[in-house]
């Protein structure tokens, strides 16, 4: 790898890629530097003004679980160095970096993992087949023979490959199809989590970076959806120079890679992934430079906006007027020929699958609780409460369980509209309105835990208490509905707005946009900062077309399509005093109500619990855990029994039981990978002390939150450590995120 990169990558051409990527880079930071102000200003507007929307009726988490693993359990990865699979140890933690370490002894004993995976911006390909077309078609002109070695080999018929356009690819398999569909759930969980990278609690941050994408993609005559808007701020504003920079690079570099046209495909990834780690580096510390300057500059831009707010109110009203003048005729014209007969399809194609998705979640949700009320009551009422509800509780990170719900999208086409409105693809649709599924999944829960919580401070009896849990569950649904409406309706004005507001600009561009930078004299230079006439104009087109979606969502709701509640229907002040519920501690139910066998240990447990044991005794939503000695068909000697893969609910409850009631090892004993108990404590210590050192992280002292806090993900993949002391030290450079995880890039 050290020779294609530094063939193709010598200084020369690392510096012209550094000046280009400082260009880009230069260009969009004027694009926010300029959105910074009218997102700060529209910010504080809105505290001040507010808005009329639904008040939720469902109560949301203040403190979040974030002593949770998701999933954890073995798969088998393709090692680029030396060609070869190894069973690895995986999990993912609550911030959804897929971890993997050697094995699930290397966890148990701190020592690092071999990486943290960020998967925004990846895809998963569940086939050879399409992952050969993916690579085949990222490097055109070079196409394999037929009947030749192909890039990847898997030796099963179930991997799993996660692919990004720039950035490294990582392979994985499974021995079964039932394995395979499990963690194709959980990776999809977990890009669909990174890729909403941007904070939401960002009200200034968050819209003036994202604003300043699309300006700036527009200046180049880029309308429509962009697939790459995936993970944070660095990761985006890297794939948007990769964007521009890629197509130069593969054009210049292609015809020099030399080898078979495999080789030269795997040429072409390494390079593109060293390529993009650069870019990243870069672009992470001028957006940072950038965004500290801001910052420091902020306190003055708030007290000029707090004295002179009406004045600027005025005057971005007055220079409105001046552009919807300008503009009106043109663009109520093309709304209603190009935008308006499209309408109410663009809406069908997305209520459909949204709306049954929503269902699916208040399904699961009665099946879960009444499971739960049935279990109570044959297996002895108050005592197993605190170990269902700890297992309810973690229902929306539960990747299984919720993989039902998230479905119901897949089907989400607008046959016909993508190509007429220029949208890319639907899965920015689809990801969005499953990140709502599982926010109103956990609304739900934890409402029913709040409200169940109270109930039992009056000591009911069984019976009594069957009976309150019922009534619990059917308030909460009648919530859950308000809720579900509510926020559908505000997720398809906001995906119609996505889809039609690009297409419009696009259209009104050539006999509108050169008009423009006459308005710019209406702006006092004191607003100018807060008031550009770009972002006025487009606000003028979107009130242009927002009626006609209005109108449309409400008569969807008039209607009772798909159970949408109409506007006119308000359940204000429906429980005055719920919201009240929320504002205590977070209710611990393995430690209040949990009978001998809970998930989180008894009350009576020693409370100096070592770390070790701390991690291993970490809630876990789900846990499948293969043999780690098992090797793949064409590395074993000796025929291979597959794994048996859990399909039921009850199974897997079985694992996560099992899983974190286990003790730490004893010398004696077997090791939890199955490997035999022949090493002594000597070998074992030798083996502690030659393992690369634990990182800060680990050596916190126990008794402090931090203590189960997994390694956080980096703010991109990274590659595999390497920690052989004799090795030549790694090209890639080393950094240390802000967990404390050492990571190579």
């Amino acid at each position: 790898m050290g020779d294609v990169l530094s063939t193709h990558l010598d200084d020369a051409r690392r510096q012209h890629i550094a000046e280009k990527t400082g260009k880009i880079l230069t260009e969009f930071l004027r694009f926010y530097e300029d959105q910074y102000g009218v997102a700060l200003f529209n910010s504080m507007r809105h505290e001040i003004e507010g808005t009329g929307a639904p008040q939720s009726q469902l109560l949301w988490r203040k403190v979040p679980l974030d002593e949770r693993i998701i999933f954890s359990g073995n798969l088998f990865q393709y090692q680029e160095d030396n060609k070869k699979w190894r069973n690895r140890f995986s999990l993912v933690p609550h911030n959804y970096g897929l971890v993997l370490y050697e094995n699930k002894v290397a966890y148990e004993r701190q020592v690092p993992p071999r990486a943290v995976i960020n998967s925004a911006g990846y895809k998963i390909l569940t086939s050879v087949d399409q992952y050969l077309e993916l690579v085949s078609n990222s490097l055109p002109g070079i196409t394999s023979k037929s009947g030749s070695t192909p890039i990847l080999k898997c030796p099963t018929q179930f991997p799993l490959i996660l692919w990004h356009p720039s950035a490294r690819h990582y392979y994985f398999c499974m021995m079964t199809e039932a394995e395979q569909d499990k963690w194709q759930a959980v990776l999809q969980d977990c890009i669909r989590h990174c890729n909403n990278g941007i904070p939401e609690a960002s009200k200034v941050e968050g819209p003036a970076f994202t604003d300043a994408i699309r300006m700036y993609r527009q200046s180049k005559e880029l309308y429509g959806t962009w697939e790459m808007l995936c993970g944070n701020e660095v990761q985006i504003l890297s794939n948007l120079v990769m964007e521009e920079l890629g197509p130069e690079l593969k054009a210049e570099l292609a015809p020099r890679l030399k080898g078979k046209p495999q080789e030269r495909q795997r040429q072409w990834i390494q390079i593109s992934d060293a390529v993009y780690r650069m870019v990243y580096e870069q672009a992470k510390a001028r957006f940072e430079a950038v965004l500290a300057k801001l910052q420091l500059a902020r306190p003055a831009m708030e007290a000029t906006i707090r004295t002179d707010m009406d004045q600027i109110i005025t005057s971005k009203e007055h220079l409105a007027s001046k552009i919807r003048a300008f503009i009106l005729p043109k663009a109520e014209v093309c709304v209603r020929n190009h935008v308006q007969p499209y309408i109410p399809s663009i809406l069908e194609a997305l209520m459909v699958p949204t709306s049954q998705g929503f269902t699916e979640v208040r399904d699961v949700f009665f099946k879960e609780v009444t499971d739960m009320n049935l279990n109570i009551i044959n297996e002895g009422g108050a005592d197993k409460l605190g170990e269902y509800m700890e297992k309810l509780s973690q229902l929306a990170y539960h990747p299984l369980k919720m993989q039902s719900c998230y479905e119901k999208m897949e089907p989400l086409r607008l046959d016909g509209l993508q190509q007429r409105f220029d949208v890319s693809s639907t899965s920015v649709f689809k990801q969005r309105a499953q990140i709502h599924m599982r926010e109103q999944m956990d609304n739900a829960v934890y409402t029913f835990e709040s409200l169940l919580y109270q109930e039992l401070g009056k000591g009911p009896s069984r019976e009594e208490l069957c009976k309150a849990t019922q009534r619990i569950l059917e308030r909460v649904l009648k919530k859950y509905d308000y809720d579900s409406s509510s926020v559908r309706k505000r997720f398809f004005r906001e995906a119609l707005l996505q889809i039609t507001i690009p297409f419009l600009l696009k259209k009104l561009a050539p006999t509108c946009k050169s008009e423009l930078p006459r308005f710019q004299e209406l702006i006092f230079e004191d607003f100018a900062r807060f008031i550009l006439v770009e972002n006025t104009y487009e606000e003028v087109v979107l009130q242009t077309v927002m009626k006609d979606i209005l109108q449309a969502v409400k008569e969807a709701a008039v209607q009772r399509k798909h159970n949408l509640y109409r506007d006119s229907m308000v359940m204000h002040n429906s429980d005055p005093n719920l919201h009240l519920l929320a504002e205590g501690a977070p209710i611990d139910w393995s430690e209040e109500y949990s009978g001998s066998g809970g998930d989180g240990g008894s009350p009576g447990a020693p409370e100096a619990a070592t770390f070790s044991e701390k991690r291993r005794r970490a809630k876990q939503v789900v846990s499948v855990v293969q043999d780690e000695e098992a090797g793949l068909p064409f590395e074993a000697s000796s025929e291979l029994l597959s794994p048996a893969s859990p399909d039921s609910v009850t199974e897997l409850r079985g694992l996560v039981a099992r899983e974190l009631q286990e003790e730490n090892p004893l010398p004696a004993g077997p090791l939890l990978n199955g490997a035999p108990s022949s090493e002594s404590p000597q070998l074992v210590a030798a083996s502690e002390a030659s393992s690369p050192p634990a990182s800060p992280l680990w050596q916190l002292p126990p008794g402090k939150a931090a203590d189960l806090e997994p390694p956080k993900p980096s703010d991109q993949e990274t590659g595999e450590q390497v920690s052989s002391p004799g090795d030549r030290p790694p090209i890639h450079t080393t950094t240390e995120d802000s967990a404390g995880v050492q990571t190579e890039f």
